[in-house]
């Protein structure tokens, strides 16, 4: 499936739910080169994360962490203390499973027909020789997991991720990604419940660390905001990271070493 079929695809969605996709949604390739950028940078050299809803995200934000600590660490701490590590791995297996579908669906609208076809055997394998997805038999038969979502196929497309959003308990995410779900769970809410319960499992697996990244940070919501940011630009790109242009540093006798 082409991309500009995706990019076609993923405008009349979000122009059908109301977010007036003509302004947000503007395909990589079509960005003017020779316009000088008014965005702001990061020490990357990669333009800054796009939040008009900045005071709306941090009061979601501001929410979520009560959440977390009132409700959710609570909750992990009780799950870890009576639920033995094998009944954990399995659960988390058996959640993980759940997402092949997706991954299916996604890697087709990529084109990586190869990547549909592992998560199909995955699926059918983990299925049913790993009784429910309970273990993972298809791992130890040398097929490798590698999950893809809607918002990610949408984003190889060439879809911006439009602004950042903060989503009430679900966290970070950008209105791309926030589209590619609500179209998965209009499809089929299966693997919507699937994700939310992935990430809970994948919050109880990561909890300490999670607590740590944003302790001792000045400023909690810039880092989880570009702790995710980074985290999808980097699964759009499938793990390929874009190179920075650094300064061509000269040796002058006189001044010592000056940047060109």
């Amino acid at each position: 499936m082409s991309r500009s079929f995706i990019k076609g695809a993923a405008a009349c969605l979000l122009s059908l739910i109301g977010f007036g996709a003509g302004a947000l949604v503007q395909p990589a390739a079509a960005t003017d080169k020779s316009a000088p950028s008014t965005a702001p940078q990061t020490a990357t050299g990669e333009a800054g994360v796009n939040d008009p809803l900045e005071s709306i995200n941090r009061i979601t934000s501001g929410f979520n962490a009560v959440v977390r600590d009132v409700v959710l660490n609570p909750l992990v701490d009780g799950y870890k203390a009576v639920a033995p590590q094998p009944l954990q791995s399995a659960i988390s297996n058996a959640v993980s499973n759940l997402s092949e579908p997706v991954t299916v669906g996604s890697s087709l609208l990529q084109g990586d027909a190869d990547n549909a076809t592992v998560a199909t055997k995955r699926f059918i394998i983990n299925s049913t020789v790993g009784l429910g997805g309970t273990s993972d038999p298809a791992t130890d038969m040398g097929l490798k997991q590698s999950k893809k979502d809607i918002g990610q196929a949408f984003g190889a497309g060439g879809v911006e991720p439009g602004p950042h959003v903060v989503l009430p308990i679900l966290g970070p995410s950008n209105l791309r990604d926030a589209t590619g779900d609500a179209i998965t769970a209009l499809v089929n809410p299966l693997p919507l419940a699937a994700k939310a319960a992935s990430s809970g499992v994948s919050y109880s697996n990561n909890k300490d660390e999670i607590k740590a990244l944003t302790s001792g940070a000045v400023d909690p919501y810039v880092v989880e905001r570009e702790a995710y940011e980074q985290r999808r630009r980097y699964e759009v790109n499938n793990g390929v990271l874009p190179l920075v242009d650094l300064p061509i540093v000269v040796e002058d006798d006189k001044a010592g070493p000056k940047a060109r």
